[in-house]
């Protein structure tokens, strides 16, 4: 008879409860992989008078008054580096943009990402897949001054260079999650379209010719999580969907 195990240490637990029941509760997800413990949930009672609007702002008074433990990212606070990405009441988001409009808040890690600390995941594999697209422009022209592009042209880049690769998108695909050694996933293919559809751009032919793979591109079902969950309400799977297009139209 076949028996499956979970992994050591892969339980979820009953964490430690700091403070009394306030105006505003967060269940935070913790692990540390040097303590060799399960992961637990803390939950962490606060007076939201004494924080700022945002959920980012609550974590980092946790940071600074509660427990000086607690391991995060975070950077620019406007919505603009990508930085402190994490699943918060289900949704992929970013803290610094998700306003304390509730009591209760649940803080996860980016769901499928290796867990580093707390809400910390690897992000080393998505950077690298996002290495492999080229993100830069390809164009051995060398003009005297700049790169002209008409007003046309440039808004074809309109919901494409604002991606801050933040992952939300990526890590809510279910596609990502049962292939990601191999599918590129939303965040990278939408970058991978903002270079293939740049007119400044020399490099379109060869940038389809590696996207062309049952993996790298077809694993897109376009179910659109990405969409749903993107902070910054682009549509990657539009921009999947142009690639695809591309494909065909190139031939």
């Amino acid at each position: 008879m076949v028996q499956f195990n979970l992994p050591k240490n892969s339980k979820i637990v009953e964490g430690k409860t700091y403070g009394k029941p306030n105006n505003l509760s967060l269940q935070v997800y913790r692990w540390n992989r040097e303590d060799g413990s399960n992961p637990r949930i803390d939950t962490f009672n606060l007076d939201k008078n004494k924080i700022g609007p945002m959920l980012l702002d609550a974590i980092m008074y946790i940071k600074n008054n509660v427990d000086p433990s607690i391991a995060f990212r975070r950077s620019c606070r406007e919505g603009i580096c990508g930085s402190c990405s994490m699943n918060i009441n289900g949704t992929n988001t970013l803290a610094c943009l998700t306003p304390i409009d509730k009591k209760e808040f649940r803080v996860y890690p980016l769901p499928h990402m290796q867990v580093m600390k707390d809400l910390i995941v690897d992000l080393k594999p998505f950077f690298d897949q996002y290495k492999s697209i080229k993100p830069y422009l390809v164009n051995d022209d060398k003009p005297k001054k700049e790169r002209i592009q008409s007003q046309e042209d440039r808004k074809k880049l309109d919901g494409l260079y604002e991606c801050i690769m933040c992952a939300c998108c990526s890590t809510a695909c279910p596609s990502y999650w049962w292939n990601s050694e191999k599918f590129l996933g939303p965040a990278i293919l939408l970058q991978a379209y903002r270079f293939i559809v740049d007119s400044r751009d020399k490099n379109k032919k060869e940038r389809l010719e590696m996207l062309n793979d049952a993996f790298k591109l077809y694993r897109c079902h376009t179910i659109m999580n990405c969409t749903k969950t993107c902070p910054k309400g682009l549509n990657p799977a539009k921009a999947i969907s142009n690639i695809k297009k591309d494909m065909i139209f190139s031939k």
